[in-house]
């Protein structure tokens, strides 16, 4: 059954509450960003190569979805599962579904990113150093997957560049710092205007901004993955944590973004029936 206006605008009056919640940066965030600037100088060669790799990996991402893109039949069964009157053989079947059901599915597959992160995070933690360069590519890896999951349950196709934009847009929107949090969600507030989006198109060089803040995030959390052994226990928490900002950050945005075009689809509507 699909929500009444009011109800999506109390979804939309929930959702803003949390952006407003977001736009504060807790003080050991803030020092949790100066371990890696401090470390640039003592990491070995073959993980700032390695860091290199993501940028042209991620760069690729947004040009044509490279190895990254998703699997949608796997999405789409968890949806049969959770509407079995209805018929989903392609994403855009998902469109009409409610958003109750679009978050239950959403929900169940970022709760199975985080199990996988926290079993990936022990098990490169148990080198330190060495296994680290292994645990980033994996963890941005995951991280891509878990947003392009969230826009399927959504009724969004991340095999389109302008959807993986938006994808590399929630990214940056998880790393980044109170600024950055701020003209991020004024650039998707509008993201469904053909103009707009095609302005953040032209911003490629986002992706790079994307592999620094997501490297700066790791912080001192990080730096006890280090510790050979002892970095499993931080490393399955410290990447649970991440892909659980992640997931939910890519929650609350896509839901915002189809709350959004269902009221104008509405309004619309309403201004077609007066005009006749």
């Amino acid at each position: 059954m699909r929500e009444s206006t009011e109800q999506l605008n109390e979804e939309l009056r929930i959702i803003e509450k949390w952006e407003k919640a977001q736009k504060g940066l807790w003080f050991w965030e803030k020092i949790g960003r100066i371990p890696f600037k401090l470390l640039d100088k003592f990491t070995p060669a073959f993980i700032q190569k390695k860091l290199g790799v993501l940028l042209d990996e991620l760069g690729s991402f947004v040009q044509t979805g490279g190895q990254y893109l998703t699997k949608e039949k796997h999405v789409l069964h968890k949806m049969q599962i959770q509407m079995p009157d209805a018929v989903f053989t392609s994403i855009s079947d998902i469109q009409n579904v409610p958003l109750s059901v679009m978050k239950s599915v959403s929900d169940d597959l970022n709760e199975s990113s985080k199990q996988l992160a926290a079993i990936q995070g022990a098990s490169t933690g148990i080198g330190g150093v060495f296994t680290l360069a292994v645990d980033i590519p994996i963890l941005l890896g995951l991280s891509l997957k878990t947003i392009q999951d969230t826009a399927i349950a959504y009724g969004y196709n991340p095999k389109v560049k302008k959807e993986r934009i938006f994808i590399v847009k929630c990214m940056q929107f998880a790393t980044a710092d109170t600024v950055g949090k701020e003209a991020i969600l004024n650039e998707l507030s509008s993201y469904s205007d053909a103009r707009e989006s095609q302005a953040m198109m032209s911003q490629l060089q986002g992706w790079r901004e994307v592999i620094y803040t997501y490297r700066d995030q790791y912080g001192w959390k990080k730096l006890l993955q280090m510790v050979p052994v002892a970095g499993m226990i931080f490393g399955a928490f410290t990447n649970r944590s991440m892909i659980a900002d992640i997931g939910e950050t890519a929650g609350i945005l896509y839901r915002k973004r189809r709350i959004m075009e269902r009221l104008a689809d509405r309004h619309s509507n309403i201004a077609d029936a007066a005009g006749k």
